[in-house]
């Protein structure tokens, strides 16, 4: 590569986002419609490389033009893409939330010691069992069983926290 297209491109990488859009106007010719500096450096970058070495050439640009042909473009998704009512995938059941991976199969024991009390937590399909009583989040339980706000995933050692 030229030295000078060099040059000018280090040159890029101290400028501030308004003098990039300058210099974007300048060498493409239109007013840019992003204010992201690293896709503004990529963009006159590339530019000044393709003026010093030569753009695309004319087969490069054909075979580009066949590729992004509109009426290749599918408006729609195709017919067997889309769920049919009696199949039954596709409908969601908005009632109950979707089924976490960290918690562990319905029937299994959730245990966590508190001081002197053991809490023993039952994994239901539809939430939770605790001291005979339902609860649809271990959170709800966490709260109950020690009076302060909890993380259920957190108070049963379910996940980790993300700063850790």
């Amino acid at each position: 590569m030229d030295a000078a297209v060099i040059a000018a491109i280090e040159e890029l990488r101290g400028l501030n986002v308004g003098a990039l859009k300058k210099r974007y106007k300048d060498l493409l010719g239109s007013e840019s419609k992003s204010s992201n500096k690293q896709f503004l450096f990529r963009r006159i970058a590339w530019r000044l490389q393709a003026n010093s070495e030569g753009d695309l050439s004319e087969r490069a640009r054909r075979r580009a033009a066949e590729i992004a042909d509109d009426r290749d473009l599918r408006m729609r998704a195709p017919t067997e893409f889309v769920a049919r009512p009696d199949s039954g995938f596709g409908s969601v059941d908005r009632r109950c939330p979707p089924k976490d991976y960290r918690l562990p199969a319905p029937g299994a024991l959730l245990t966590r010691r508190v001081g002197d009390r053991q809490i023993v937590v039952k994994v239901l399909t539809d939430g939770f069992e605790y001291e005979s009583r339902h609860y649809r989040s271990l959170s709800a339980i966490a709260r109950e069983a020690t009076g302060t706000r909890w993380n259920g995933l957190l108070f049963f050692a379910l996940t980790e926290r993300r700063d850790a």
